[in-house]
């Protein structure tokens, strides 16, 4: 289910290869221990907790071996071990078993996002969803999702001054856009009128994206007919929607409160108000997109593995959602910290992408 990239290492792959059932119970404990406290754990409490009786020395040693492979660190501040950046993902990749859903939990998921469904605006049900979705994971919810992917209803121009409209775009699920428009000299109202009526007979029920290659098509096909300023206002409009394409994505993140919850150190605290600058400036969103957009099920960065968190010592999980097509239109997904509950979290919001598409049609 989980698509994962593959571990970048710089200690030699077939060390990891080798680990010994030893090593692998040892690492297992130290990454178990750190998801459930955030605490480093040190080799006396460690052959306490494994399953074959070991001495702390000998512990000692087979920690010693895993530091080197680049799996776990000591932190300053004690005697005990952290995981690695690299741990993390070896133990997501290799030794982390993913509990799916049971029943009770899907059905739970399932009515939550399901009553989302009655929000008339596909972003508010967006919204309600990753409230909903950040509760069942205890981490900051978050999605990206193309603002060009509304289907349109209707368009209106509105003339301004003389050079000037206001273009009107009504969505299918009642969201309203308005962009200003520069008009091209000489322009009569009856143009404007015209070109509002050649594009409400061509674009109800597509998104924009496909009513602007709609419209090119149906341009060159009736230019003959259509009044040449016409054309022009009709032009002008088709390239306006298409917009930046930093613009046409939309970032929404619900649940900080879990972030912050989770984090004692004024350093943690320092990494996510850095996070939530990178959120608000949406630096590198696209980059997350077009990684997650190519997979078919869920992603999982780990701290510097992802471009546009890799300040904040997180995690992200994230799934692509697709629309009535089968397209993908989106993303969404959870940021945490690196100690996530990832065996939890990585099948619900793998379930909430599939419930979300469906919403969607998809």
């Amino acid at each position: 289910m989980a698509h994962h990239d593959p571990i970048h290492l710089i200690a030699p792959r077939a060390g990891l290869a080798q680990l010994n059932e030893r090593s692998r119970d040892i690492f297992r404990q130290i990454v178990e221990s750190y998801l459930a406290t955030g605490e480093p754990v040190g080799s006396r409490n460690i052959s306490r907790l494994i399953a074959m009786p070991l001495s702390p020395a000998s512990v000692r040693n087979v920690m010693a071996d895993l530091e080197q492979l680049g799996l776990i660190y000591a932190p300053h501040t004690s005697a005990g071990r952290l995981p690695t950046e690299l741990g993390l993902r070896f133990f997501v990749d290799a030794l982390m078993q993913v509990g799916d859903l049971n029943d009770a939990e899907r059905q739970s998921i399932q009515s939550q996002l399901t009553s989302v469904g009655q929000v008339h605006s596909v972003e508010a049900a967006l919204d309600q969803a990753l409230t909903r979705l950040s509760g069942l994971t205890r981490a900051a919810a978050v999605v990206l999702t193309p603002k060009s992917n509304a289907r349109l209803k209707h368009i209106e121009f509105v003339r301004l001054e003389p050079e000037k409209a206001l273009v009107i775009l009504v969505g299918e699920d009642g969201q309203v856009e308005n962009r200003v428009l520069t008009l091209p000299p000489g322009v009569p109202s009856s143009a404007i009128t015209e070109a509002g009526n050649f594009l409400n007979a061509r674009i109800r029920g597509r998104t924009l994206a496909e009513a602007r290659l709609e419209l090119e098509t149906a341009l060159a096909e009736a230019r003959a007919e259509l009044d040449q300023l016409t054309q022009k206002v009709i032009s002008a409009g088709i390239a306006s929607w298409s917009g930046g394409e930093n613009e046409d994505r939309q970032l929404i993140v619900r649940g900080h409160a879990n972030l912050l919850e989770d984090l004692h150190a004024l350093e943690d605290l320092e990494r996510v108000r850095l996070l939530f600058d990178d959120l608000e400036t949406k630096r590198g969103v696209i980059d997350l997109l077009g990684r997650a957009e190519t997979a078919e099920g869920v992603r999982i960065f780990i701290g510097s593995e992802n471009k546009l968190f890799s300040l904040s010592g997180s995690s992200t999980i994230i799934s692509p959602y697709r629309d009535a097509a089968g397209r993908i239109v989106g993303v969404l997904g959870v940021i945490g910290p690196t100690r996530l509950n990832y065996a939890r979290v990585i099948p619900t919001v793998d379930y909430a992408a599939r419930i979300v598409s469906r919403l969607l049609g998809g």
